[in-house]
């Protein structure tokens, strides 16, 4: 599931150290189209948006 940091507002993985306080989102935002849109290494294993959760 995204998580949604609440320093930056940037989504990252579950258990990305990272992420801070983040609280979890149900759906990324409308501006993610890629995975490559998704800037932390956490999401590097993932080669679509088809295989996150």
């Amino acid at each position: 599931m995204p998580i949604m940091s609440s320093d930056d507002f940037s989504i990252h993985r579950d258990g990305c150290d990272e992420v801070g306080d983040g609280m979890p989102i149900s759906d990324l935002p409308d501006e993610v189209e890629s995975i490559e849109d998704l800037d932390c290494p956490c999401w590097s294993e993932l080669d679509s948006l088809a295989e996150i959760p």
